[in-house]
């Protein structure tokens, strides 16, 4: 297959999963949900305590983490739910499924930061004084976090007990990009020099990159298993 073709195929599975999301509204619904919940919840808890900016950071990675394990599973959960699993096997390569469902969460995790952070900034009075560090680390940790999330998403897809099985195995996966997430967000609350986020920023991207070639090379195994 030319690389042409692969990324024509990716679109349209992409373009699809769209289609079917604002028909359903399923996963975006779920994670803004649990995101607000989760925020308002933690902002009442913590409301009469001085939270240090150290636990906001890692408040903020949590919430986004749990609000990403809610509703990222689906996209593969779907397929084999409508038994559509085995018609996509026919149409589509591997490399494409993959390529288009990777980008699809990807979307629907900035989707929801676009929404959820400013929020988190708003009612948990979080500051930061490094913008282009801040948003860097969220851009790489999104990506380290969608490309997990999806091949994880992808090996569970026909288990029996998907949601807490997704849960369970994602977060060994990510835990590298929780770390690096909530440091390089406590770097950029006191620190303009994106240099001064620069292990983490390695770290997220490096992760990145190996969790997406790894998923590639692997995704043929895990899809026609």
């Amino acid at each position: 297959m030319s690389r042409l073709q692969l990324i024509h195929d990716a679109w349209l599975i992409f373009r699809k999963d769209v289609q079917q999301e604002f028909k359903t509204r399923y996963s975006l619904n779920a994670i803004l949900l649990f995101a607000l919940v989760t925020l308002v919840a933690v902002s009442f808890s913590i409301g009469t305590f001085n939270a240090s900016s150290d636990v906001k950071a890692a408040l903020l990675w949590i919430i986004i983490f749990f609000s990403a394990m809610s509703g990222l599973s689906h996209i593969f959960v779907r397929e084999e739910e409508k038994h559509t699993a085995d018609t996509l096997k026919l149409v589509a390569q591997p490399t494409s499924i993959f390529l288009g469902k990777f980008i699809f969460n990807l979307t629907l995790l900035y989707a929801l930061e676009f929404i959820t952070v400013p929020l988190f900034f708003a009612v948990m009075n979080f500051e930061v004084v490094g913008i282009s560090t801040f948003l860097s680390v969220l851009l790489l940790g999104s990506l380290g976090l969608s490309a997990g999330a999806t091949m994880t998403a992808a090996i569970i897809s026909k288990a029996s007990a998907k949601g807490a099985l997704f849960a369970v195995l994602s977060f060994p996966i990510l835990l590298p990009v929780l770390i690096a997430g909530i440091n390089g967000t406590k770097i950029s609350v006191t620190k303009v020099d994106i240099a001064a986020a620069s292990s983490e920023l390695q770290m997220l991207f490096a992760y990145s990159v190996v969790v997406i070639t790894t998923a590639i090379l692997l995704f043929d195994f895990v899809w026609n298993e």
